[in-house]
């Protein structure tokens, strides 16, 4: 008996059982639809299960008549082996060629977001990805049989299945033969979709809702793999494991669907093969002094993880330790947050890599690190500093307070010392109120770890020797922080008073008068090269680049006046995007920051070159539509915004559902002002919360008939 479905129908019909239909999900919107509203554009799917067959008969069918011949009156052919649909120009796949092929399902993930499904499936030609609707189908488990009809499309970056009928037809085992690949070769995009085989060690494991994450290190660089994960399996024997892996090569795109990076999709452990299992406890590793590492003697004994034994010199939970032996410091990546003391002994294990010039470990873990006392830290000025010797050790320096980085999220201090200028970094979760009484001008005493940025050009001309460019001071805590003395009295001001007081005065005088002028030469150098960076900073939000809050109102003000003297019109747009607070919670604040830095691009894309785009905080957005010369270019705008602002944001080898809620509102020849404007343009903004999100509103001066809400905000 077979199960049917009707293209044309709403559901799959169950047999046996009359008029039983099964509901399921439609296709979603695709991005990039120009549409004067936020609606989806809906898609049926269609799918049929079968009884199974002969596994021989299938791939007998796979191989035969690679395609139809063209068919009479301009149709355009049937094309039945992936290669011939995955082959197509994203101009000729748009065309939605008919699909008809027989192949064998390498990778199924039932909920990959954005309400939709994920389907790789190769046959004796190559690989293609088939979209389906989210819940659209049963389980798909690697191996199965499918007989698809479909219609082509230009997918997201490469040519897909679209719109497909799917019948399950039997079982079969998973492409043998898969290519070898580098991750070079990976990296051009040209095998998509098609079924290869890996060599790496895995440095990591992830476990993220429904997926695990490995990430492989090969020659080159590492790659994401991803698997669905499996009830009852253990993932974290695989680290430091060298691996075999079979998997479909899909790539990571950018919204205008340029790929960025490769990645890979395994079916399964069953599609992984331990070709060198770890060595064991890793705590049972022998030891290895930090300066021993990446030495000759020691190159081949570092690519797996390694053993290091040392006091703890500085914490930042869940990001960074860095650890001294009898040798010298060296500091290691590490997402762990248990506590740790500085001065303690600590075991620290990991991957030894080279970061901005200096030997690091990355993807550590550690244990101990209770008790002890903290070790002395060695004074060095900027000079010596710069050397390179004290790079990872804890030192500590003398500089004169010149400002800070408002661009950067941790506390970040910007010193002179002589000739050189220094940054000292504390982490925000470790600062304290004592930062407020930093003031501008103070002399301060440093003590942190030394981290010394290199020059790449110069070092590798010459002798090959490391160039040291710069150096950053990583603080524990605001107590490494000394202040030395206050700003000095002496000002711009009060230098050309003495200047004028001095015409008057004996030759000794003139001459202390031009030691002055000196000094405030060098000052007023300082002061500038200072001012035009901090100019910079206010202007331009930090993680977006969006201009500022301030930098908007200057660019509303002038906007309603140039629209008083124009009699033209305008519109201002609130974005905010939905329920970012559970980003944050779920996923942390780097998935936050990138959400974050994505939407302003996207906003950035949707809107015309004269619109000012600016993050106002947080989560909020503002867009001016200066000049309107039609009535309906705001709705325009705005749905495109809503529309773009709806696809899922890739982030480490998954996806985040985002949408965005948007309030606009229109004014006419500039009759109100910017505060009433303002207000206007928020009470539009909860309407469209009101509506249930993901939408824009209008702002109405009629009541709306909606009951304001804190939740909405």
């Amino acid at each position: 008996m077979k199960t049917s479905v009707d293209a044309g129908t709403s559901g799959i019909r169950r047999p046996g059982a009359k008029n039983a239909l099964l509901p399921f999900s439609r296709r979603p919107a695709e991005p990039g639809l120009a549409s004067a509203s936020p609606r989806c554009i809906k898609g049926a799917l269609a799918i049929s299960v079968a009884g199974v067959i002969s596994t021989g008969l299938l791939f007998a069918g796979l191989v035969a008549g690679a395609e139809t011949a063209k068919q009479p009156s301009g149709k355009l052919r049937l094309l039945t082996t992936a290669h011939a649909a995955h082959s197509l120009s994203s101009e000729e796949a748009a065309r939605a060629y008919p699909i008809h092929l027989r192949a064998v399902a390498t990778f199924f993930d039932p909920s990959a977001g954005s309400k939709r499904a994920y389907l790789f499936v190769h046959d004796a030609t190559g690989g293609i990805f088939v979209e389906l609707a989210e819940g659209s189908t049963g389980e798909l488990p690697p191996g199965t049989l499918l007989d698809i009809r479909g219609v082509s499309g230009p997918g997201e970056f490469s040519p897909i299945v679209a719109h497909p009928q799917i019948k399950v037809i039997g079982h079969a085992a998973l492409p043998a033969n898969p290519r070898r690949e580098t991750l070079t070769g990976m990296a051009t995009g040209i095998q998509d979709s098609q079924w290869v085989l890996v060599d790496g060690l895995v440095h990591s494991v992830v476990e993220y809702g429904h997926y695990v994450t490995l990430h492989l290190a090969m020659e080159g660089g590492t790659v994401s793999v991803v698997m669905i994960k499996e009830t009852g399996a253990i993932y974290s024997g695989l680290v430091d494991a060298h691996v075999r892996i079979r998997a479909t090569l899909s790539p990571i795109f950018n919204i205008g669907r340029q790929m960025i990076g490769p990645r890979l999709m395994c079916p399964g452990l069953a599609a992984v093969e331990v070709v060198e299992a770890p060595p064991g406890n890793p705590y049972d590793l022998r030891i290895i002094p930090v300066d021993r590492l990446l030495r000759w003697d020691q190159v081949n004994a570092v690519l797996h993880r390694v053993h290091l034994r040392g006091r703890v010199t500085l914490h930042w939970p869940g990001s960074l330790l860095c650890i001294r032996d009898d040798t010298r410091g060296i500091c290691a990546q590490t997402v762990q947050d248990n506590p740790v003391a500085v001065g303690a002994n600590a075991d620290l294990i990991g991957f030894v890599a080279v970061e901005n010039g200096t030997v690091a470990l990355t993807d550590a873990m550690y244990r101990g690190g209770l008790g002890g006392r903290p070790l002395a830290a060695e004074a060095v000025s900027a000079e010596q500093a710069l050397l390179g010797q004290h790079d990872s050790e804890l030192i500590q320096i003398d500089g004169k307070l010149i400002g800070k980085e408002l661009a950067s999220t941790d506390t970040t201090l910007l010193l002179t010392s002589g000739k050189n200028i220094f940054t000292a970094v504390l982490p925000r979760s470790l600062t304290g109120p004592e930062a407020n009484s930093w003031e501008t001008g103070s002399r301060l005493r440093i003590t942190g770890i030394c981290s010394v940025l290199l020059d790449a050009q110069s070092s590798a001309a010459g002798e090959g020797r490391a160039v040291p460019k710069s150096f950053r001071v990583l603080m524990r805590s605001p107590g490494d922080v000394a202040l030395l003395q206050r700003p000095s009295w002496w000002t711009a001001g009060h230098v050309l008073v003495l200047l004028a007081l001095a015409l008057s005065g004996t030759l000794v005088v003139l001459a202390w008068v031009a030691v002055l002028r000196k000094r405030v030469e060098q000052q007023a150098m300082l002061l500038r090269e200072s001012e035009k960076r901090f100019r910079e900073m206010a202007q331009h939000d930090c993680l977006t680049g969006l201009a500022t809050r301030s930098v908007f109102q200057d660019q509303l003000k002038a906007a309603l006046e140039s629209a008083r003297r124009n009699r033209t019109e305008l519109a201002l747009l609130m974005l905010d995007l939905d329920n970012f607070k559970n980003i944050n919670d779920a996923l942390g604040h780097q998935a936050g920051d990138e959400v974050l830095r994505v939407t302003a691009c996207r906003i950035a894309g949707a809107v015309r070159k004269s619109d000012t785009v600016a993050r106002i905080g947080g989560d909020e957005f503002m867009v001016l539509l200066p000049d309107l010369r039609a009535p309906d270019i705001a709705e325009r705008i705005a749905a495109k915004v809503v529309a773009a602002l709806s696809v899922p944001i890739p982030f480490e080898g998954g996806e985040v559902p985002v949408s965005v809620s948007a309030g606009v509102c229109t004014v006419n020849s500039g009759e109100i002002d910017a505060d009433t404007l303002l207000k206007n343009v928020d009470m539009a903004l909860y309407n469209a919360k009101a509506r249930g999100r993901n939408c824009y509103q209008f702002y109405s001066p009629e009541p709306a008939g909606i009951i304001w809400d804190p939740k909405l905000d």
